[in-house]
Parts: C-alpha cells; sequence; structure tokens
C-alpha cells in the first residue's frame, strides 16, 4: 500500500486540493498541522501542485505520528466541505477521495477522521505512544504488526498485554489524584475496571439526564466488555498458555485481528480520554 495512507489516496487527495482550494489554504491547513515543506527542485513557486508535492515529501508515510498529522489536514477540509453543505456526492471532487480513505482504513466522522480497521486503529494507538512517550506500548504494537498472519497466537497475547500496559500507564499517572492504585494481583479485568473508573467512563459515571445518557451507558458497557473478552481470548487463545491441539488448529489470522481490533481501539479510546482530561 506504500505507506498507512496509501498513494493512490495521497493523490487523489492532491487532485482534489488542486481544484478545491488556494495556495494561502493548503500553506495554513498543512503547517497548522505541523507538516513543514521541503523543496522539491521542480515547478513554479506558486504552483498549487509544487506546494502539496512539497509538503508531501516531508512526510513518513510509514510513520503513524506523520500520518495523523495529514488527517488533521484532511479533518480540516473534510469539514470545511460540511459547512459548505455539501454532501460529498458522487459528482463532486471529493468523493473518490473519500472511498479510496476508506479503504486505507480511515472514515470522516463528527469532524475528524477516524480508523475503522485493526491496522488503521493500531496506526492511531502507535502514534499516540510515540507522542506519549510510551515506548513499552510501542514494542507490543510492533510485535502484534509482524505477527498478525505468522503467529496469531502471539499477536493475541501481544493485544492483551498492550491494553494491560494502557491501563497500568494510565492508573500510574492518575494514582495520586485518584487514589486508586493497582496491584501484581490485578488481572486484566481488574486493571480494565480501575481505568474506566479513574477515567471516569463507567456507565455510572454518565447522568442520567445527559442527552442520550442510555445509548452513552450502553456503548461505555460494551466497550468495557472488551477488556474481560480479550484476557478469556488469550487464555484460549494467546500464546503463554497450554492449549489443546484442536484449539491451536482453529487459530487463524482472523481470530487475531478480532482480538487485535477491540483490543487497538480500546487502547487508543482510553488513552485519548486520559489526554483530554490532562
Amino acid at each position: 500500500m506504500s505507506g498507512i495512507v496509501s498513494h493512490a489516496c495521497r493523490s487523489l487527495f492532491l487532485d482534489y486540493l488542486l481544484s478545491e482550494s488556494s495556495l494561502g489554504e493548503i500553506q495554513r491547513a498543512f503547517e497548522a498541522s505541523g507538516i513543514m515543506y521541503v523543496d522539491n527542485g521542480f515547478g513554479h513557486a506558486n504552483s498549487k501542485r509544487r506546494l502539496v508535492q512539497g509538503y508531501f515529501l516531508s512526510i513518513d508515510w510509514n510513520q503513524s505520528a506523520d500520518v495523523v498529522k495529514f488527517l488533521e489536514v484532511i479533518s480540516f477540509y473534510m469539514t470545511r466541505e460540511e459547512t459548505r453543505g455539501i454532501s460529498f456526492a458522487k459528482e463532486h471532487p471529493v468523493s473518490r477521495f473519500i472511498k479510496s480513505l476508506k479503504m486505507c482504513g480511515f472514515e470522516f466522522r463528527d469532524g475528524k477522521v477516524i480508523a475503522f480497521s485493526h491496522s488503521a486503529r493500531l496506526a492511531d494507538a502507535k502514534a499516540m505512544a510515540t507522542t506519549l512517550d510510551l515506548p513499552h506500548l510501542e514494542d507490543h504494537i510492533r510485535r502484534i504488526e509482524t505477527s498478525i498472519d505468522a503467529d496469531p497466537a502471539l499477536a493475541i497475547g501481544s493485544a492483551k498485554e498492550m491494553v494491560e500496559t494502557v491501563c497500568k500507564t494510565i492508573l500510574t499517572k492518575r494514582a495520586s489524584a485518584s487514589g486508586i492504585i493497582y496491584s501484581k494481583e490485578d488481572d486484566l479485568n481488574e486493571l480494565g475496571k480501575k481505568a474506566f473508573s479513574v477515567l471516569r467512563q463507567l456507565p455510572d459515571d454518565i447522568p442520567d439526564r445527559a442527552k442520550g445518557a442510555k445509548t452513552i451507558k450502553t456503548m461505555l458497557s460494551n466497550l468495557r466488555s472488551v477488556v474481560q473478552c480479550t484476557a478469556e481470548l488469550r487464555n484460549w487463545y494467546g500464546n503463554g498458555h497450554g492449549r489443546e491441539g484442536d484449539i491451536k488448529r482453529g487459530l487463524s489470522p482472523r481470530h487475531a485481528r478480532l482480538v487485535v481490533g477491540a483490543a487497538s481501539t480500546l487502547s487508543w479510546y482510553l488513552l485519548e480520554t486520559d489526554r483530554d482530561m490532562g
């Protein structure tokens, strides 16, 4: 795919910018997201194509932290189109780009480009780990990325360890303020419960009078169950435990993708919630 965001997707976004944006707006959007211009040595200095390609050159498309900045640029333009009342119909220049973006595992929703595939979610979690300087979390993600197809059991075990690391990181950070600490005896389910508690993400933390309270509580309860399910699936399929032969034979990369997708979504949500709380 030539990067987390494919070359085809980048080309379509370039086409969109050439037809729908100005030199000044392109410059402001990219630099506001922390993307610097690299002189590519081709074309005229006032060329929109040269400007965009110069920004593209400074992005490492295999590095999550760089791609997150690019997704911020996309979010700016998609929000602008929504403000204009454009419905992203087939004939609009942005429609082909949005379709290509979805093929990379991302979609625009509620003012942000978000990941929905397991690989894109892992990219989100990795970017967050880099930003927060969490090398242990990055190690778990690297093991997951290299083992989903080659060693599904290792991927499942690493997904469980990833969630553990996220929970322990949050609990350690907020121990003095919350008074909630973890111990060596805490299993993943207990760690998850404590992490949700310090982040005030348990269903009981949502006031009944809040708009959509019932739906929010249901979603939080379901997300909370991911912790328990990840632990249980790891015990059945993951590395580190003795397993019966027939269970081992039934394991495939699709099982790993199921666990990894859920675990990476959970990890990203907890880390982002923790960051937003300050």
